[in-house]
């Protein structure tokens, strides 16, 4: 498992070589105006002009420039370096070079490559996956946050991971208990064949990615599930009205979650310590 950042680097610079041209990030539409933030997102960040953001795991950076395009003053980082490449090379297209800049890095070293503080940190769909911890990911993002800064998190839920690819049994446990090493020789984009290639990747439970923030002085200020995925991304699903779900389990299964948290003023010594002191606030 050492090696899991060189390798998922491997992996990542090979699948952006395929998105870049693929349907499923439509770049030739994006190119001439569309967002490619989703309405769950979008309700959840409301107006960011002149806001500056940390989009962390932000690939070949259409969300970046999607932020940008609102009005935003914009950090993407990433591990692929062939997808900051691309980001680049968009940033350039679309005369956003002066709103937008580019880290190539482990996002567990960003500390090293950064010294900013952001109003929001924005992250979304299918990201911590690719991290085996996420504790030093959440003191990065309270590192990295203003004091009363917004984490926005949307993610793949995951109960999504317990089962197996034709979604028709319990595979895997629901809890980090164990790498998944694996071999990829499509890509979820449009089923694109190419070599085969590994990955690493880890399940993050939702008391995992609670306990980080609230440890790290991030107050959780709304949570909520959905029953649908945005993304076409998925084996034998269908459509609704608002996005996609698993044919059989309509409705059924969670499949994607949202958390928006503010940085406070204090380091609680557990998540208990955290619920506990918002209780006893006043109400107003």
């Amino acid at each position: 498992m050492q090696d899991y950042i060189q390798t998922n680097k491997i992996l990542w610079n090979k699948k952006t070589a395929i998105h870049i041209h693929s349907d499923f990030y439509d770049n030739e539409n994006f190119l001439k105006g569309k967002t490619s933030l989703k309405d769950i997102e979008l309700a959840l960040l409301g107006n960011i002009k002149g806001k500056k953001i940390l989009h962390l795991q932000c690939h070949f950076g259409q969300d970046t420039l999607s932020l940008a395009r609102m009005g935003a003053q914009v950090t993407g980082v990433d591990l692929s370096d062939a997808a900051i490449l691309e980001a680049q090379k968009l940033a350039t297209q679309l005369k956003l070079s002066q709103q937008v800049q580019f880290i190539c890095c482990d996002i567990n070293e960003l500390d090293k490559h950064l010294d900013e503080q952001f109003d929001i940190i924005f992250t979304s769909y299918g990201t911590i996956g690719w991290l085996p911890k996420i504790d030093k990911w959440g003191q990065l993002i309270a590192h990295f946050l203003k004091p009363k800064g917004q984490f926005i998190f949307v993610e793949f839920h995951p109960v999504l991971w317990m089962l197996d690819d034709g979604f028709q049994q319990l595979a895997y446990p629901y809890f980090n208990t164990q790498v998944f090493h694996e071999e990829y020789t499509t890509s979820y984009t449009d089923g694109t064949a190419h070599n085969p290639l590994m990955g690493y990747s880890w399940n993050h439970p939702l008391s995992e990615v609670f306990s980080t923030l609230l440890s790290n002085q991030l107050c959780i200020e709304k949570f909520q599930e959905y029953d649908y995925s945005p993304y076409a991304c998925f084996p034998n699903i269908i459509k609704i009205k608002e996005g996609y779900q698993i044919k059989n389990l309509e409705g059924k299964l969670p499949m994607v979650y949202s958390i928006v948290a503010k940085k406070e003023g204090r380091l609680y010594k557990s998540p208990i310590e955290a619920v506990n002191l918002k209780e006893k606030r006043p109400h107003t």
